[in-house]
């Protein structure tokens, strides 16, 4: 049976091992102005600046994955949480407080942008980005069905249980992936 071709970014589903799931996040920082839009479900990275921006394929210094933000409205003055961060918000008071799951331990689901075959299993593929949506704030990002072999954003970790997208053999599918290039994670130098 055909995957549904519906990408939503990558969506928190649990932990490796038996760690205990408890669905938190951490605040970080967007800097005002900061001109790329943020969509939840998107990866995001940590610049030297101590701000974070969506992260692009094959990025090292990633740090989670967007969960929405709140700052106060330069327009309306009133304070907005939003799924998404639209880019360019020239904020006139406080700070635009970004809201990421950063554990590096952390299981997502993800559609991929083609097939992977269960040998795929325990291999790097790197995100696969597209504007998410205006309306809902929801990412479209996906995992690229180009295994790296080498190092890249994400590790493969098993098919997904969703039954309206485990076919392996078509298109689109749902995979269990982890962070792979993850801050928190690897042993290499800081930013």
């Amino acid at each position: 049976m055909a995957n549904k071709d519906a990408p939503f970014g990558l969506r928190p589903v649990g932990e490796l091992g038996s760690e205990i799931q408890n669905g938190g996040t951490s605040k970080y920082q967007i800097a005002d102005n900061s001109t790329n839009a943020i969509f939840k479900g998107d990866m995001v990275k940590l610049l030297t600046t101590g701000y974070i921006e969506r992260s692009d394929a094959g990025d090292l210094n990633n740090v989670g994955v967007f969960n929405g933000c709140y700052y106060i409205d330069p327009t309306t003055k009133k304070p907005t949480w939003s799924n998404y961060y639209p880019g360019a918000v020239n904020i006139t008071t406080g700070t635009i407080d970004a809201f990421v799951y950063d554990d590096p331990n952390k299981l997502f689901e993800v559609q991929c942008d083609g097939t992977i075959a269960q040998a795929g299993i325990g291999d790097n593929a790197n995100i696969a980005y597209t504007a998410g949506s205006t309306v809902n704030g929801q990412s479209k990002l996906e995992v690229s069905s180009t295994l790296a072999g080498g190092t890249a954003n994400l590790r493969i970790i098993r098919i997904s249980e969703d039954p309206d997208n485990s076919d392996i053999s078509s298109a689109n599918a749902n995979w269990i992936v982890r962070i792979n290039e993850h801050l928190y994670y690897n042993q290499g130098a800081g930013i």
